[in-house]
């Protein structure tokens, strides 16, 4: 089947799902009046020609969750970080609102950029980085764990913030060493399955697997609330849960592999709208 039959394909599957659950959902994301990309030309760079938002691969009820914040239940966990940014920590007796005085958002657009090269640390920095940095270094805090409830929840606080802008993940530069390492990882078979990233999200995507469709597992949407384990999950988290399906070994959360296949996967995306926190199976 070639890319063009299989789009088609799922778009019919998409109407399908809309059809069978009979709600009153399109393929349009439109959430408080603001229309969010869910397609976009693909970049030169991959295989696909189109790339497309998760959302489109699940059911009409599952969608419908994610264009209501009131309905999506990843917005709990938002007003968690709410708390957090007005709590003082630390020793120098600041919250982020103590900086920060307009508010998250003040970081607009920054989601959509992630991962990017910090000149002035000399490495690629995730939203995890900003978030501890800040923590670390002006509030004389303890660092919060990646993947773990509250430093998701603070991620979900400040991607929110630039949801409806295009990502425009750089992938040159003084990253182009470490997208390269994040490409070979995503067409590396590994594995008790023997089975790489671009197996499943390039070769196979909107095919039928568990009762579930498979997406390109683009990351726009992340932090993702999964209604699978009932919480919001990281990307590195989710890239964690993949290699443990196929069988393999995960690298670590925060590591050198998992950072550089998040600006890989990132970059696959450029052109969607950030779309977090949504709501996936």
């Amino acid at each position: 089947m070639n890319k063009l039959t299989l789009t088609a394909t799922i778009a019919a599957t998409m109407a399908l799902f809309v059809g069978s659950a009979n709600a009153q959902v399109s393929d349009a994301m439109v959430i408080n009046g603001e229309t969010i990309s869910t397609s976009a030309p693909a970049p030169d760079f991959i295989d696909i020609d189109e790339v497309l938002s998760g959302w489109l691969f699940r059911t009409a009820e599952t969608r419908a969750l994610q264009l209501d914040d009131f309905d999506n239940p990843g917005m709990i966990f938002v007003d968690q970080a709410i708390d957090d940014w007005n709590t003082v920590e630390g020793s120098e007796g600041k919250s982020c609102a103590s900086c920060h005085t307009d508010g998250p958002e003040e970081f607009a657009g920054l989601r959509a950029e992630l991962p990017r090269w910090n000149e002035a640390k000399g490495s690629l920095y995730n939203m995890e980085d900003y978030i501890n940095e800040m923590r670390v270094d002006y509030m004389g805090a303890e660092p919060f764990k990646w993947a773990k409830p509250r430093m998701d929840a603070m991620v979900a606080l400040i991607s929110l913030q630039s949801r409806g802008m295009p990502i425009n993940v750089a992938v040159d530069g003084p990253v182009a060493d470490i997208w390269e390492l994040g490409r070979e990882i995503y067409y590396t078979r590994v594995g008790q399955l023997d089975m790489a990233c671009a197996n499943c999200h390039e070769d196979n995507y909107g095919v039928m697997i568990r009762a579930d469709h498979l997406s390109q597992g683009q990351i726009n949407g992340f932090p993702a609330y999964r209604l699978k384990n009932a919480k919001l999950n990281s990307v590195q988290a989710r890239f964690s849960g993949c290699m443990k399906n196929i069988r393999a070994t995960p690298f670590a959360v925060g590591g050198e592999e998992f950072r550089a296949l998040e600006l890989y996967v990132a970059s696959r995306g450029n052109g969607l709208s950030a779309e977090g926190p949504s709501v996936r199976n």
